[in-house]
């Protein structure tokens, strides 16, 4: 006997992710950035991220790429490596932002390594601006 579902599939993301080293581990997150919160500081991962937008809006910034909003019911990701993750920031004064990330974690190295000074400081004029809201 065939089983019946009513369920309802909607492709939200579909990337080409960079190479992935043999004996990674997958990590899911939930993550929560309090009003207004800036969120972590500059830092990369150490293999890919995919994450989902649960609610509220945040502002992320990858290096080589321009600022831009992520809302509620958005997929991202990110290639991880070398790339520098600059900005995960709460857009909302007056709410909670909420969102989950799957992880792909190169063995042996940590997950999130911040970003030192002298290299942001290297790096500055290679930043791309925002848009104007």
């Amino acid at each position: 006997m065939a089983a019946v579902s009513n369920m309802i599939e909607k492709d939200l993301l579909e990337v080409v992710p960079p190479f992935i080293v043999q004996g990674s581990s997958a990590m899911i997150r939930l993550l929560e950035l309090p009003p207004g919160d800036p969120g972590l500081a500059p830092h990369r991962h150490s293999g890919p991220v995919f994450g989902y937008m649960l609610e509220g809006e945040m502002l992320f910034e990858l290096e080589g790429e321009a600022p831009y909003p992520i809302t509620a019911g958005e997929a991202f990701w990110e290639p991880g490596g070398e790339v520098i993750h600059y900005t995960v920031a709460n857009l909302l004064a007056d709410r909670t932002s909420r969102f989950v990330v799957v992880m792909l974690c190169a063995p042996g190295v940590e997950m999130i390594t911040l970003v030192d000074d002298e290299e942001l400081a290297a790096k500055a004029t290679e930043r791309i601006p925002a848009p104007p809201r």
